[in-house]
């Protein structure tokens, strides 16, 4: 009977408990770990409650201050007002216009008012009041992205279409990715937006985009050129089949007797008139398309949105003095008082 009995193996159980241990040890450091690091944020949150609470009328004369400061800043600066423009090039011209807003900067940036003024045909007096000309890609919607993207994959290797997810590809568009472009215009004189529109024509009238709408012309030419030359084909075949039947119709059924028996009927020729209408419904069809995409895009541009005729005031973050000074004069305190505890506590020390 005893030689039925499980043998325990006291190595075995040494190997167990010492395992247990280690796990035991391994969560308790974890949990240790984790609960230092609480620890050491609700001291951090205590330390700068009690800093704040002891410094309190400090902080509160300094912020009112930097606050105060702020705001005479806003009301001794010039108001600034801005409106933007939708537009949507062809024929690759969104290049010159990304190119040309960044001269228009540059202008301003040397203070050359003569240029522009030439170019917008307006004053040199009222461009003096622009601040700034910016661009950026227009409103899109999740379609839209979609669409392109199906459009991107399509164009490239199906592996490598595979590697490239939908946020990658909305990631990495840039500026000249888009169809759809916002021109925005700052400025202190609120009613000058809707001059600056005609000025924006030339933007768009350079020697690239005028060869590509030469060339898009040319190519609509002679498709429709082969196209009618395939209907008038088409009219024809149709003209001699029409003339067929018309002749087998006259005719009639001719019946051939020999003897009274085995009458012979003669057969009708086997026309092909619905494929032919069919056809020429095809090539009409490709005709009015080739009409409508050179109507469309008849200009080097669509204005979707124009420029409002008063523009809006800016709220820009940067220029919010009543924000950013109390919240530098914060960030200096901080700083402040961090160094002065650490000089303490660096005379204070004993090696």
């Amino acid at each position: 009977m005893s030689e039925n009995l499980p043998n325990n193996n006291p190595n075995e159980e040494v190997d167990l408990g010492v395992l247990f241990n280690a796990i035991g040890n391994f969560f308790n450091k974890i949990f240790g770990f984790i609960s230092g690091i609480l620890k050491a944020v609700y001291s951090s949150i205590i330390y700068l409650i009690k800093a704040v609470i002891e410094n309190f009328k400090l902080i509160s004369i300094v912020i009112l201050a930097a606050l105060l400061i702020g705001f005479g800043l806003e009301k001794m600066k010039e108001p600034v007002f801005y409106s933007e423009m939708l537009v949507k090039p062809y024929f690759n011209s969104k290049y010159q216009l990304v190119s040309n807003i960044d001269y228009y900067n540059s202008l301003l940036d040397s203070e050359n008012y003569s240029s522009l003024a030439t170019i917008f045909d307006i004053s040199e007096e009222d461009i003096k009041t622009i601040k700034k000309f910016e661009i950026d890609i227009g409103p899109e919607t999740e379609n839209q992205l979609i669409q392109e993207y199906d459009e991107y994959a399509k164009s490239i290797d199906s592996v490598r279409a595979q590697d490239v997810s939908f946020e990658d590809f909305v990631e990495n568009r840039d500026l000249y990715s888009s169809d759809v472009y916002s021109i925005k215009v700052e400025s202190s004189k609120r009613d000058i937006f809707k001059n600056l529109s005609s000025g924006f024509n030339t933007t768009f009238n350079n020697e690239y985009s005028k060869k590509l709408m030469r060339v898009r012309d040319s190519t609509i030419a002679i498709k429709k050129a082969t196209y009618i030359n395939d209907l008038e084909k088409i009219d024809s075949l149709q003209s001699v089949y029409l003339g067929i039947l018309k002749q087998e119709s006259e005719n009639g059924s001719m019946a051939i007797g020999i003897e009274g028996l085995l009458p012979l009927t003669q057969e009708r020729t086997k026309t092909k008139e619905y494929d032919l209408f069919i056809n020429e419904m095809a090539i009409r069809d490709s005709i009015r398309v080739l009409d409508e995409l050179k109507i469309e895009e008849s200009v080097y541009y669509d204005v979707i949105t124009n420029f409002s005729e008063i523009g809006l005031i800016s709220n820009d973050i940067q220029k919010r003095y009543t924000l950013i000074l109390p919240g530098l004069a914060i960030i200096i305190l901080f700083l402040m008082y961090v160094a002065i505890k650490v000089i303490k506590y660096a005379k204070e020390y004993e090696g």
